[in-house]
């Protein structure tokens, strides 16, 4: 096997996953750039792998002498990648992301499960003092009060596959919304993936409406959506058709005993144009009989497709964006963080976090996991990089 240092995963993610063209071409908008745009643009990834998140961190690290093992021939400051950033058309980045996840799909990445989902939510990022650029959204304390700006983006990831990935998001300005983000995000994405990429999309309650749900069948996807009292006619009518039912299936998850209830006998509210509607219920029960989780989701999956214990996998994979997806963006590749703070430049910034996210996954997971060794954990994976950057280079001299 290959060493693992920044430069084999360099090879790995232009050959196995497909960027080599990316890389020659990323959408750079310079009209008279000083320094190259590979450049630039593997730096922003590597310090991503290696979680420094900051422009200043990457300045120092191309400044240093590890800089030859990053594969990276030239020095540059944090403003060259400010400008940069400004200046980058999204659009090749999020086409590289889904190219990365059509070759993972064609080389067997996702062979482990019978069904490919995707799931969409809304998060809060990069909080600030002052409003700064046009993404900055006030939230406001308990007297309504302005105490601050933060900004607010929709992401969309695959899930239920052993193997969650992060791929595209959406940012929201002030007279915006989730519900608008959503929408543009998954039209976009489906148009990048293609129809026949996912088998179904879960999401949250708040995304549980007639137009969403319409924009679904419109791009020929199943929806897996949560239950809550936004839809009061529906869930009166499940309450009182399962109350007093002993549950269709019981089976066992983490060692708790999990209750199932599922039927298609629902018809859809006035303004959805679905001939059924398929609900299920699921109670978890710890051993000493808690009752530790119980939701609702309904969908248009037929029971002839998909059966019960299926669909409750489906529902619960909805909870990867929230912990590979949101959890690991923040808390340990520096989302949060505004590098500089200008829209454009923002969205090109979160977009390489996801796109150095999916490279290390796979790299990881994937193409690591060759031979009867275990895994690597994601931190493991890190220090492997960073102590590979201060090997010594040798130069050959023939």
């Amino acid at each position: 096997m290959s060493a693992t240092n920044l430069r084999t995963i360099h090879r790995y993610s232009a050959k196995t996953l497909g960027l080599q063209r990316y890389y020659a071409d990323c959408g750079d908008g310079r009209l008279r750039p000083r320094k190259p745009a590979p450049d630039l643009l593997w730096a922003l990834l590597a310090a991503q792998l290696i979680r420094e998140t900051s422009f200043h961190a990457t300045e120092v690290m191309v400044h240093s002498a590890p800089r030859f093992n990053l594969g990276i021939g030239c020095q540059f400051c944090d403003d060259t990648l400010a400008y940069f950033t400004e200046r980058m058309d999204p659009q090749p980045t999020r086409s590289a992301l889904a190219d990365v996840l059509h070759h993972a799909k064609r080389n067997k990445a996702f062979q482990e499960d019978a069904f490919i989902g995707l799931a969409i939510d809304g998060t809060t990022v990069g909080r600030c003092e002052q409003s700064s650029c046009s993404l900055c959204r006030p939230y406001r304390n308990q007297k309504k009060e302005i105490v601050g700006y933060h900004h607010h983006l929709a992401m969309i990831s695959v899930v239920g596959t052993h193997l969650s990935l992060p791929f595209d998001v959406e940012p929201y300005g002030p007279k915006d919304s989730e519900y608008a983000a959503g929408q543009r995000l998954l039209r976009r994405a489906m148009q990048g993936l293609g129809p026949r990429f996912a088998d179904y999309l879960v999401v949250d309650a708040a995304y549980a409406t007639s137009t969403f749900l319409h924009t679904a069948r419109e791009l020929a996807i199943a929806v897996v959506a949560r239950l809550k009292d936004n839809l009061p006619e529906l869930s009166g009518e499940v309450e009182r058709y399962f109350h007093g039912k002993r549950p269709h299936r019981v089976t066992k998850r983490n060692g708790h005993r999990v209750e199932l209830w599922d039927s298609s006998d629902f018809g859809p509210w006035e303004t959805l144009d679905w001939k059924w509607v398929r609900v299920l219920r699921y109670r978890e029960i710890a051993a000493d009989g808690t009752v530790i989780a119980q939701a609702q989701w309904f969908t248009n999956l037929p029971a002839s497709k998909v059966g019960t214990l299926t669909l409750f996998k489906m529902a619960r994979s909805r909870w990867e964006i929230e912990n590979q997806g949101f959890n690991d963006c923040k808390s340990r590749q520096g989302f949060e963080h505004i590098c500089h703070h200008e829209p454009h430049s923002l969205v090109i910034c979160w977009l390489l976090t996801l796109l150095a996210l999916v490279i290390g996954r796979l790299f990881r997971i994937r193409y690591l996991h060759r031979g009867n060794h275990p895994i690597r954990s994601a931190i493991e994976l890190v220090r492997l990089l960073r102590l590979s950057l201060g090997q010594p280079r040798f130069l050959d001299s023939t």
